[in-house]
């Protein structure tokens, strides 16, 4: 029997962003009632509709990184294969890394085991509980850990392309250093940032994972519907 978790943050107006960027717009633009007034269907049968506007930087909320966010020659989002974006994944324990701290080699090979799945070309999902602690404070955008570029390296090590986080960065942002981000730069490797949710896949084994981004021309980034599938 499958399962399906939701591992989005839902879209609102005026969403937590990190300062660089702009916050998003989501707003109705027009209701059913206001669509009276464009007489579409038919006297026997009218018909109304409604539609909101958005209006977002592509790394807002649950999101997914391209390559040519990190390196001007990297692929921009409608470039990258979409076989990176959905297969076999696996979810670490990382609840216990405090506060803006790291989480290691030694971490991740501990919650491997913890976890009972080789990782081996997996996408791999860090659990650090930081959406649950802080979520919607604003401390949410400083208290993460970040990924040592070590980790970063041994992930790429055993085949994985793709992992994501809790909260807005792989990187503690406010120290301006991105070293995470840098690794996956120099290696090849891109990442999903704000996923939610992540607590419910600790101890699940292997599962499916889908997180397909939209078709920006040269985008460098998307937001994403992220969910997982496991099975029961």
């Amino acid at each position: 029997m499958q399962r399906i978790i939701d591992l989005t943050l839902e879209i609102t107006n005026k969403m937590l962003v990190q300062d660089a960027f702009q916050s998003n717009i989501y707003v109705p633009m027009v209701s059913h009632e206001e669509s009276k007034s464009f007489n579409t269907g038919t006297p026997e049968d009218p018909f109304t509709s409604t539609w909101n506007y958005l209006g977002m930087v592509e790394h807002t909320g649950t999101h997914v990184d391209a390559f040519y966010h990190m390196s001007p020659k990297g692929l921009p989002i409608d470039q990258m294969p979409l076989d990176l974006f959905f297969g076999k994944a696996v979810c670490l324990d990382m609840r216990h890394i405090p506060a803006r701290g790291n989480i290691t080699v030694s971490d991740v090979e501990k919650a491997e085991k913890e976890a009972g799945v080789i990782i081996q070309g997996h996408i791999v999902l860090f659990a650090t509980g930081v959406h649950e602690r802080y979520f919607p404070s604003k401390d949410v955008l400083c208290m993460n850990p970040d990924i040592a570029p070590e980790t970063v390296a041994w992930l790429a090590s055993r085949g994985s392309r793709m992992h994501g986080v809790e909260g807005p960065s792989t990187d503690i942002m406010d120290t301006q250093l991105f070293p995470s981000h840098r690794a996956c730069r120099d290696l090849g490797l891109s990442h999903y940032e704000w996923l939610v949710n992540l607590d419910q896949l600790i101890g699940k084994g292997e599962f499916l994972f889908y997180g397909i981004p939209l078709k920006l021309r040269n985008g460098s980034g998307s937001p994403v519907r992220a969910f997982a599938v496991i099975e029961e």
